[in-house]
């Protein structure tokens, strides 16, 4: 059996602990602690965030997207994928060594998608950005912990209570749309959610997609304003 090797640590900041990179052959993985958050072998559930949000905003011709989390790119990758030419995505990654990994030992995973036009990369706590938002972004997806507990950063619980829902819905534009990744339920959150003024749904959804794996799950919460229609068109004289 082909052993796990340590590539690389890194500490997250405001001691949220350390992360590690390993690698057994082609398969990589990001652990804090003992605890597994990505693998290059499962990207399913990830991809699903970015595919069911982008199903909802078929309508709009120039989305713009915030994502808190690079990982190892398979949410930006499914974005980009079924998004149009005029998006925009900015993606929020806190630790820097993440961005390095992805432009280092992970380029392969990442296909090419963080040079891609449509993509603004920030070395940033995707909650500042969403705190300084007001109506800027159709959707936010958020892959930052392995869900609402805030488990490899307390601050991050930050995002998932009232206030950090209240920010997240006045960083939206009208009908926008709040995606959350989780490993698991959190009936709380949800009721947190629906508190909030969102409409929550909740999508569960496999690790490794149609190939199965552990059940995931997804909340989409859409912002309850209505999105102003395009003015008529007068007709000529």
């Amino acid at each position: 059996m082909i052993p796990w090797i340590q590539l690389d640590t890194a500490d997250v900041p405001d001691g949220g602990g350390r992360l590690r990179l390993m690698r057994r052959g082609a398969e990589f993985s990001i652990m804090a602690g003992s605890t597994e958050l990505m693998n290059s072998r499962l990207s399913g559930s990830e991809a699903a965030l970015a595919t069911m949000v982008c199903d909802r905003l078929r309508d709009r011709p120039a989305p713009h997207l915030l994502i808190g989390g690079l990982g190892m790119g398979f949410t930006l990758r499914a974005a980009l994928a079924g998004l149009g030419p005029e998006a925009r995505i900015v993606v929020a990654e806190l630790v820097p060594a993440v961005v390095a990994w992805a432009r280092g030992p992970l380029a392969e995973i990442f296909a090419g998608c963080l040079t891609d036009p449509r993509v603004d990369l920030c070395t940033a706590d995707v909650g500042s950005l969403i705190r300084d938002g007001r109506a800027a972004f159709d959707a936010i997806l958020l892959d930052v912990d392995n869900g609402p507990d805030g488990l490899t950063r307390a601050a991050n619980g930050g995002l998932y209570d009232m206030t950090g829902l209240a920010a997240a819905k006045a960083a939206l534009r009208p009908g926008g749309i709040l995606a959350v990744w989780s490993s698991g339920p959190d009936p709380r959150f949800t009721q947190r959610l629906r508190k909030a003024g969102f409409a929550a749904e909740e999508a569960r959804v496999r690790a490794n997609g149609a190939r199965g794996g552990a059940r995931h799950l997804i909340w989409i919460a859409t912002h309850p304003g209505v999105r102003p229609s395009a003015p008529a068109l007068r007709r000529p004289a």
